[in-house]
């Protein structure tokens, strides 16, 4: 598997195929998303039936990740349970699957909208936002200018690739030279598209796509959004 490096704030980060982002400087590992537990969320409150499993699947594909950069920190940027009971609806085999990954590891909880409190019986330390050298990481991104340095989650940005067999719709990376948004790593997690206002009112002049392939990115541009609409 083929990972991408990145240059923001004159840190090279690494882009993952996975989903992840990986550090090399700080030996830090970056998760957006995972929403564990999404599936026993909608089941209690009676949404629809989904299968079981999704917390299972995250956890093997987070385990893989972790495996492969052998990180010191564990940077997990919000939403990390689907809500804010998710720690507590963990399976026996579950827990003791996300304690092992998380045994001798610095571990932060970015705390996101779905999750607004700390896991207790987890370990870790959780916070608002996490300072670290130039980088601030954080689950949502602030509009307007900030400084550069910006690694955030939360939108689960997915964008679409034109081939000759039609466009190829995959999760991705989304960046500029001033800051960077991961896709969703959760298993039951959708998309919202780049080129969505909501994403795109982040990147005024633009971004670069990472669409995550099974063993390497696919990179792409995207243009302004002016430049977007008047196309």
């Amino acid at each position: 598997m083929s990972a991408a490096p990145l240059h923001i704030a004159g840190e090279r980060l690494m882009l993952d195929p996975a989903g992840v982002l990986f550090w090399p400087a700080r030996k830090l590992l970056v998760v957006a998303d995972l929403h564990l537990e999404k599936g026993s969320s909608f089941a209690a409150r009676g949404a629809g039936l989904l299968p079981p499993y999704d917390t299972r699947e995250t956890l093997l594909k987070l385990g893989n990740a972790l495996r492969r950069y052998r990180p010191a920190q564990l940077v997990a940027l919000g939403d990390s349970f689907h809500d804010a009971e998710g720690h507590a609806r963990l399976a026996e085999q579950d827990a003791a699957t996300l304690r092992h990954h998380l045994a001798g590891l610095q571990v932060t909880w970015v705390l996101g909208n779905h999750d607004p409190v700390a896991p207790a019986s987890l370990p870790g330390e959780a916070c608002a936002e996490l300072v670290a050298g130039p980088l601030v990481f954080r689950h949502e991104a602030r509009p307007g200018k900030q400084p550069p340095g910006e690694v955030s989650g939360h939108f689960h940005p997915k964008g679409s690739m034109p081939t000759r067999c039609g466009p190829v719709t995959r999760p991705c990376f989304m960046a500029d030279a001033r800051r960077l948004i991961l896709p969703a790593f959760g298993a039951y997690t959708g998309g919202l598209e780049a080129t969505d206002p909501a994403l795109m009112g982040l990147f005024p002049w633009g971004a670069r796509l990472f669409l995550l392939g099974k063993e390497r990115l696919f990179s792409m541009a995207l243009a302004p959004a002016r430049r977007l609409t008047t196309a």
